[in-house]
Parts: C-alpha cells; sequence; structure tokens
C-alpha cells in the first residue's frame, strides 16, 4: 500500500545529502536563488524529498516561476555570450538551412499536395498542383500566421476527390490542434473550426464532406496546460456544421486512459478504429460498417475485431471486407497478415512471414504491396503481390532511411523520401504496376556530402549484447576528436540515419557523432523493445555507458572530449547518464527531457508512457523508476560534467517542470565548478512546428557550448 505523508514549509533547505568530497566550494557561474521547500512524501517506506516541486507551476499564470525563468535565462545567455563558437555557428547554420525543402506529395483526386520551404522560412508552406504537369501554387503560409513564425501547420489531410483540405493549426508548439477546412480550387477557407483536439487523425469519409477526428473534452479554465489527457473519442465533422453539431462516434468512457483513432478504408466501406492504454504499440481493433456513399447520418454499429492489447496492429489496406495488417502476434520482427472485417473472431491469414529483418510498415498500393523492413537499422524495401509472393526488391540509392510510400487501392502512383546523414531528403515517384522508380526532386545544398563518411559499428554491451551504432564524420577527421553521443532507446522507436543541418554543422567542423540504437527501440522488433522496458530499464544505460566507452577505447574521441546528447525520452539518458559515470563525459546537453519519474504520469500525455516506465503507484515500478530517476539521484560530491539543460516554458507533453526541478537541484548541488544552465525556449513546445530561427539560435548555443568543453576548436569555413 503506498502512504503519503507531507510537510510544506517555506524554508531554505539544501538537496544535499552526503558531504563533498574534493569539490571546489562553489560551482560556477554564480546562479540565480532557487527557493527550496521541505516537502518529504513516503511512498513505500522511502522518504522522498521534492523541494522545488512549486516549478512545476504554469510560468503563464504563476509570477514566481516566470520569475525564476526569466532570471535562469539571463544567466544562461551572459555565458553563452563568452563562448567565441557561437557567432560562426550561427552563420554556418544559416546558410546550412537554406536550402530548398520539399515535403512527400499526396494525390487526390488530380491534385498533388506537397509542403515547401524555401530554406529560411520559419514554417514551410502548403501547395497544390491541379495536375501532374500543371504549376504548383501556394494554398496555406502559415508564416502569415504569427510575427514570431512561432504558429505551424500540423497534421493536413485532403479529401479523396482534392477539392478541401482539413489542416490543423499548432501554436506555440502546443500538442492542441485546432482544424480548419480550406477550398483548394477557390484557395478560400470555410468557417469550420474543430478545437481541443489532439493526438488526432484525420479520415475523410467517401462522399468527401466529412471526416472523422480524435479530440478530449474541453479542459477547464486555465487547465489546458498540465490537464492529465483522458477520455479521448472519436468524433464525425460535416462541412458547413458547427462544432457543436458534430456527431460522437466512438467512447469507452468506462476505460478513460485508452486512445482512439479512426481510419476509413480507401473504398469508403468502413470505418477502424484503433485503441491504445499507452505508447507500447498495443491495440484493440474494432470496425464500423459506413453507409453507401459514405454520408454519416445516424449512429455507426462496431464490432470488435481484435480484443485485447496485446499485439501490434497497423493497417496496410483492404480489399473488401480483407483487411490486410502488419502486426507482431506470434512474430517479435513483424509479419502480413489478414483479418475478415465482416467475421470478427475468425482466423487469421499469413501472407508475408517474418524474417531476419524488422518489417515496419506496409502499403497497399494500386493492386501490390510495399512491405518495408529495417535491416540492422537501415531501411529496406520490396514489391509483392497481395498473396505475399515477392516482385521485386526496391532499390534504394545507399544506407539510409526510406519514408512515405503512402497511397491507395487502385492508385498505382506512390511516393518516398530518401535521406541519410549527410545527404538531405530527395523525393522519387514509384510505380506499383511497373516497378519503376524516377527522381521527383533532389535539393541544392551548400556543402558536398562525397566530403563526410557514415560506418556503422557493433559494440558489446554489459550484458553481452551486441549493439549497433552509427559513426558521422568528416572523411579527414583525425582519431580522437571531440563526439556527441546520441541515444534514444524507448517507445519502439528506431534510430536510423537521416539528414539534419542541426547534425552537419557540427561534423563540418570536424567534430564525430554517434549515434547508438539503444534497446527499447524498435531496431530488432518486439524482443529489442521490451529489452529496454519496464524492469529492464537498466539495459538501456549500460547500452547507453558501454556506447561512450567503445569509442573512447577505440581512439574515435578521447577522454575529456566526449558529450552526450539525449533529447524528450532519451532526454533522461542525458540527464540520468552523468550520475552514475560522471567522468566517461566532458559535457551533457539534455533536452525536453523526463527528469521526475515518480510524478511524470501525473501531466499531460505522461499517463501513456506507464507502458514504457511502469507506474509509480506500483511498489516494483516505484523502486526501479526511484533507482534511475534523475531528479531524485544526483551524487553529491561528485565532479559532474558541464550540463546545458534545454526546455520550453510551454512544451505540454514533457512539462517544463520536469527540467527546471532538475536544474534547480544541480544548481544546489556540491558537484564541480562546470556549468549546469538550463535555456528554456518561449512560445515553444516540445519540439515540432518550432521555427527555423528559433532551431538555428538554440542549435548555436548547444554546439558553441559543447565544443567549448569537448575542446573542439571552432573555425570560419570557407
Amino acid at each position: 500500500m503506498r502512504r503519503l505523508s507531507a510537510v510544506l514549509l517555506s524554508l531554505s533547505m539544501s538537496t544535499s545529502l552526503h558531504a563533498a568530497d574534493n569539490v571546489p566550494e562553489r560551482p560556477l557561474p554564480n546562479y540565480p536563488h532557487t527557493r527550496s521547500v521541505v516537502l518529504v512524501e513516503e511512498q513505500f517506506g522511502e522518504k522522498i524529498a521534492d523541494p522545488y516541486r512549486w516549478l512545476e507551476n504554469d510560468v503563464r499564470s504563476d509570477a514566481e516561476v516566470r520569475g525564476w525563468v526569466g532570471a535562469q535565462n539571463d544567466a544562461t545567455q551572459a555565458y553563452l555570450k563568452t563562448l567565441p563558437g557561437r557567432d560562426i555557428f550561427s552563420a554556418r547554420l544559416t546558410k546550412l538551412f537554406d536550402f530548398e525543402r520539399v515535403g512527400n506529395p499526396r494525390k487526390a483526386g488530380s491534385r498533388y499536395f506537397f509542403t515547401r520551404n524555401n530554406g529560411l522560412q520559419n514554417q514551410s508552406v502548403l501547395m497544390v498542383q491541379d495536375s501532374a504537369g500543371s504549376t504548383a501554387r501556394v494554398l496555406i503560409d502559415p508564416n502569415q500566421w504569427a510575427k514570431d513564425g512561432a504558429t505551424a501547420l500540423a497534421e493536413w489531410q485532403p479529401s479523396g476527390d482534392g477539392r478541401y483540405l482539413a489542416y490543423a493549426v499548432q501554436d506555440g508548439g502546443t500538442d492542441w490542434r485546432t482544424i480548419r477546412i480550406i477550398d483548394a480550387t477557390t484557395g478560400q477557407p470555410t468557417t469550420d473550426e474543430i478545437r481541443w483536439v489532439k493526438f488526432s487523425q484525420i479520415a475523410w469519409t467517401s462522399d468527401h464532406a466529412g471526416f472523422f477526428y480524435s479530440r478530449f473534452a474541453e479542459p477547464q479554465k486555465g487547465g489546458a496546460f498540465q490537464s492529465l489527457n483522458t477520455n479521448q473519442s472519436v468524433w464525425y465533422h460535416r462541412i458547413g456544421a458547427s462544432q457543436a453539431e458534430d456527431r460522437l462516434i466512438y467512447q469507452t468512457p468506462d476505460r478513460p486512459l485508452l486512445g482512439h483513432s479512426a481510419q476509413v478504408t480507401d473504398d469508403g466501406r468502413y470505418v477502424l478504429i484503433t485503441s491504445s492504454g499507452g505508447t507500447d504499440d498495443r491495440y484493440e481493433l474494432t470496425v464500423g460498417r459506413l453507409p453507401e456513399g459514405g454520408a454519416v447520418t445516424k449512429p455507426v454499429r462496431f464490432k470488435t475485431l481484435v480484443a485485447g492489447l496485446n499485439y501490434n496492429w497497423e493497417l496496410a489496406g483492404s480489399v473488401g471486407s480483407t483487411f490486410y495488417f502488419l502486426t507482431n502476434r506470434d512474430a517479435p520482427r513483424g509479419r502480413l497478415v489478414t483479418l475478415d472485417a465482416d467475421n470478427p473472431g475468425s482466423d487469421l491469414r499469413e501472407i508475408v512471414a517474418q524474417t531476419s529483418d524488422t518489417m515496419v510498415g506496409a502499403s497497399l498500393v494500386g493492386a501490390r504491396m510495399i512491405v518495408a523492413y529495417l535491416g540492422d537499422a537501415r531501411s529496406e524495401a520490396e514489391l509483392r503481390e497481395l498473396d505475399g509472393s515477392l516482385v521485386t526488391p526496391i532499390r534504394l540509392p545507399s544506407i539510409g532511411t526510406a519514408a512515405g510510400f503512402g497511397g491507395k487501392g487502385g492508385d498505382a502512383e506512390t511516393f518516398y523520401t530518401f535521406s541519410s546523414f549527410a545527404s538531405p531528403p530527395s523525393i522519387y515517384r514509384f510505380n506499383t504496376a511497373t516497378g519503376a522508380t524516377e527522381l521527383f526532386f533532389r535539393p541544392n545544398v551548400a556543402f558536398d556530402p562525397e566530403a563526410f563518411e557514415t560506418n556503422q559499428v557493433f559494440y558489446t554491451s554489459k550484458d553481452g549484447t551486441r549493439i549497433p551504432m552509427y559513426v558521422v564524420k568528416r572523411k579527414d577527421t583525425p582519431a580522437g576528436a571531440p563526439t556527441i553521443l546520441y541515444g534514444y532507446g524507448g517507445f519502439n522507436i528506431s534510430q536510423t540515419p537521416s539528414f539534419n543541418p542541426t547534425r552537419l554543422a557540427w561534423i563540418e567542423q570536424g567534430g564525430v557523432l554517434a549515434v547508438a540504437n539503444l534497446r527499447g527501440g524498435g531496431e530488432y522488433g518486439k524482443d529489442w523493445h521490451d529489452a529496454g522496458r519496464l524492469a529492464r530499464k537498466q539495459n538501456v544505460f549500460d547500452d547507453f555507458i558501454a556506447a561512450g566507452e567503445y569509442l573512447v577505447a577505440q581512439g574515435i574521441t578521447a577522454p575529456g572530449k566526449l558529450a552526450i546528447e539525449g533529447r524528450s525520452r532519451g532526454g533522461f539518458w542525458a540527464g540520468g547518464f552523468v550520475s552514475p559515470r560522471p567522468a566517461v563525459s566532458a559535457a551533457a546537453i539534455p533536452a525536453v527531457g523526463v527528469m521526475d519519474m515518480l510524478r511524470f504520469n501525473r501531466f499531460t500525455a505522461g499517463r501513456y508512457w506507464v507502458d514504457d516506465y511502469g507506474d509509480p503507484a506500483k511498489e516494483a515500478d516505484f523502486k526501479v523508476l526511484r533507482a534511475y530517476s534523475p531528479y531524485h539521484n544526483i551524487a553529491e560530491g561528485k565532479a559532474y560534467p558541464a550540463i546545458l539543460v534545454t526546455t520550453a516554458d510551454t512544451d505540454d507533453r514533457v512539462v517544463p517542470g520536469h527540467s527546471f526541478k532538475y536544474v534547480a537541484a544541480l544548481q544546489a548541488a556540491h558537484i564541480g565548478d562546470k556549468p549546469h544552465l538550463i535555456r528554456i525556449e518561449t512560445r515553444a513546445g516540445h519540439g515540432t512546428g518550432k521555427p527555423t530561427d528559433k532551431i538555428i539560435a538554440e542549435t548555436a548555443d548547444l554546439w558553441s557550448f559543447v565544443a567549448k568543453w569537448t575542446g573542439l576548436v571552432v573555425k570560419q569555413l570557407p
């Protein structure tokens, strides 16, 4: 039984638990004062101090938190201004971002819709091309929406005939969305506005007059930022109607923790509801037959197609009542099967069996199936008949990441992008009827991709597991160079070779980038994912530590020249890594990380993460979480590396209180004389929708900080 007792007093309190040993008296620089309180809760017999809980309060409504944010930013910027490389990185990043970028086209009717950025636009513009041979025109330009460029175009989906486009507006980086509609023929918006949408797809009906979407109830006034996301429901909206007239399609009030998303089959006959309880790709499937013609004028009757949150199910397409799914049921690395939507409970039929590679995607395009794989964390793809027989492998340009392959039954045309660490995304058009591939778009860039090399290495973790890692550098970079080690290791998400101008700015200067494929990701299927979640989370720390040790042992980097980086789920690796092994790295840059593992599920989307982390209210899970929670495990008396934490004041996925509390505890602890700072972005969220100018400014700060503490000499480049 969990027992809580708390005492809250406005008294100064140090986080020091042990006497310091051979550590300077005062860390530098001098940090702003952070008020601490005596707040102790007893959980499963252990007393847990939380002296900075007041920093969990919403910065927009709490003046004290807002003042703390301002003081911390002032101190951080005062320090960063002293770094000689910052202006050089900023100027070079501006050049590296200054190239035209185009997104994968989506075809609807005769029209093609795609995003385009001229290079330095804060937000990409949505374009429409009325036919394959016509000139593209601007349909939506989000750069006109806000002076600071922080209002973004998020999800978007055209109706099947291409006449209308429903699109989501994301303001200031929030996960909340407002859906609007625009007429693609005239370019005129309708009056439709749908609010309180989050984690939703847009699924048009076959009459092109409406769509399904997922939403939560309107939060209480002032509670939208941190409110828990429960009781998600699916609704139908008809063009021209007010949101108050929308029809409730599906909900599970008896199971409020389930989230739901809707898909409509290409023929418009069915709506499929995929329900999940968290982030662990374990789904239930419910299917409903839609009226002939697609108009939703009465309740939809649903049948359970797959019960129990046990396996992954991803719809690849359908032919009549035969639904094709990628699943890991009885196949940890994935296989392709069919189910009969009109006969729930009937046996599944295997179409493509599990292989030694991990099946990560499948899509019915035209009359054939494209199946995508990861082979040692690199993309592979095949074209198959609907009976599963192989037509041909799809030849990809090199080692890298392919994304896209979307389409629909009856239309053989699809598009995919391909990129690698040193090659920005090029777009290819692929015809499933002929197997022909042609280049659709290739960007012109301000660097020579041939000047860089990517090597995949394998190292051994603590328990003997073989872990892959990519090492990217300039071909003339000498051994022992300053290196950034990046890791994620969770939520079944794979780290594959993909292009990012921010990384290239580091590599150009003679730095090395290492990306470790930690357990907990999806690189090798369900077993690999399970090996890094819940009670096995220590494996991921061990993988990360072993990666750093390998880089030093192999001479890729040298002692004192390694920095560690992690974002979001990976942010707590960068934060948690330094406590047990502070001497391994010279610098750490945890970004938007989950730092308080005992309270993460109390805010916004945090409750979804118990699939991966465990539930702090359960004793067994609590003990695991307590052992590695970065906020609770700062090691007094050890000399820590330089740390620059980054977050955003309006991040409503991993709320900034995680980073605020962690940094306050770092600054109060006796852990050496290197700086332990925080950079807090304004009007930005977890990452999506961040304007280009903010990305450049943040990256220049990060790389100049890391360069300072790893010894990278930053030079002007030709």
